[in-house]
């Protein structure tokens, strides 16, 4: 059976999870939602009990420590039991409707990584911070010339596949160099990555946008680490 699970790691986010777990409702495509707390201290666990309490699909889980999105992902992959799985961050910078298309390309070809880009095609992006965007310019291109091939969204969160391939993936990151992680280790024995469109509106550091100049040069020193290891 071709199921879809999604996990929504987050900390700290009692502003937008709720809306982030109605806009993955309102698409009705997952079998299950795992939402997987990073040791939130704001209320963010209230209203991930609630909905696991109203919603017989979603699963809620909770880390002893706070460390980071790498952390709650590892925390969640025991709990995955769907056929693909995807990642959604519930800092409303996503739409869950395009994990309609994004699903389509994954049953297609179920070996491959898909990626939704923030940077083809002509969906509408919002981007708050210039630096921002073409620091991730920067690293797409960067992590395509290292690993010797095309990707023009490395930083970006959507990221699915079979839930089989994700297990596999020891992961060992515990801040956003998570997704130079998971792409690298996927490329060691899947060579296929395939990108589709998404749209995009990101948030203020002011609104809890939480990534920093420092985690863009960690992902330039990953993207070298994790081609050599």
């Amino acid at each position: 059976m071709d199921n879809l699970g999604v996990i929504v790691p987050f900390y700290n986010e009692k502003n937008t999870l709720a809306d982030s777990i109605e806009r993955l409702l309102s698409v009705n495509i997952f079998s299950e939602i795992i939402l997987s707390d990073d040791n939130s201290n704001d209320g963010s666990d209230i209203i991930a009990k609630h909905y696991e309490e109203k919603k017989d699909n979603i699963k809620y889980i909770k880390s002893s420590t706070n460390k980071g999105k790498g952390n709650a992902l590892n925390n969640a992959k025991n709990h995955i039991t769907t056929k693909f799985v995807v990642i959604h961050d519930a800092d409303l910078e996503y739409f869950p409707e395009d994990l309609v298309e994004m699903f389509k390309e994954a049953k297609l070809n179920p070996k491959s990584l898909i990626i939704g880009s923030r940077f083809i095609g002509n969906k509408k992006r919002i981007n708050i911070y210039r630096r921002t965007y073409f620091a991730n310019k920067v690293m797409s291109s960067f992590f395509s010339f290292v690993h010797f091939c095309k990707i023009s969204d490395i930083a970006t969160c959507y990221k699915m596949m079979m839930t089989d391939i994700f297990k596999e993936i020891d992961l060992y990151e515990n801040g956003f160099s998570i997704e130079i992680e998971i792409v690298s280790k996927f490329l060691k024995k899947h060579k296929s990555i395939i990108e589709v469109p998404i749209k995009y509106e990101g948030r203020s550091y002011e609104e809890g946008k939480k990534i920093k100049p420092i985690d863009g040069i960690m992902y330039l020193i990953n993207t070298i680490k994790y081609k050599i290891y």
